[in-house]
């Protein structure tokens, strides 16, 4: 993946910045959440994901799930709250999915968000300002993005 391909989302996705999450809004209301490329860059190899199930209550920038890396169990963090209403049940056979598509077969779950009005304002939205904001979190990170 290229560097301009790690500092961007595909158009229409929202970011959550401090965790590199992302959210696409979708058809009804709901929205579908997954983990930025940048993001899968900085952790590295993930050999198992677990989204929270179905009927999950969960809160913006709280587990929404743990993925496990070589030397440790991480909570993915989620960029809104609200309650799942759908997971990626293809993950549970291949895991690798979120590093091979991360913002398509890759995703983690769906929500039915229950305060988007309140805390969209917290997410980036526009290009710009994902670009930016992800920039900023590989500087803070130490990452290159080329690397």
């Amino acid at each position: 993946m290229t560097d301009a391909a790690l500092m961007t989302l595909p158009l229409g996705f929202w970011l959550w910045p401090e965790d590199q999450t992302w959210a696409q809004p979708l058809p009804g209301g709901g929205v579908r959440v997954g983990i930025t490329a940048l993001g899968l860059k900085a952790s590295g190899e993930i050999y198992m994901c677990r989204p929270k199930p179905v009927g999950s209550d969960v809160e913006q920038g709280r587990s929404i799930g743990v993925v496990e890396l070589s030397k440790s169990i991480v909570a993915v963090k989620s960029p809104l709250s609200g309650v799942v209403t759908r997971v990626n049940d293809a993950l549970e056979q291949r895991p690798e999915l979120v590093h091979q598509s991360p913002y398509e077969a890759g995703w983690l779950a769906e929500l039915a968000p229950s305060r988007l009005d309140d805390e969209k304002h917290q997410l980036a939205t526009d290009e710009a300002a994902i670009r930016e904001a992800m920039a900023r979190w590989a500087w803070l990170n130490d990452l290159e993005a080329g690397t």
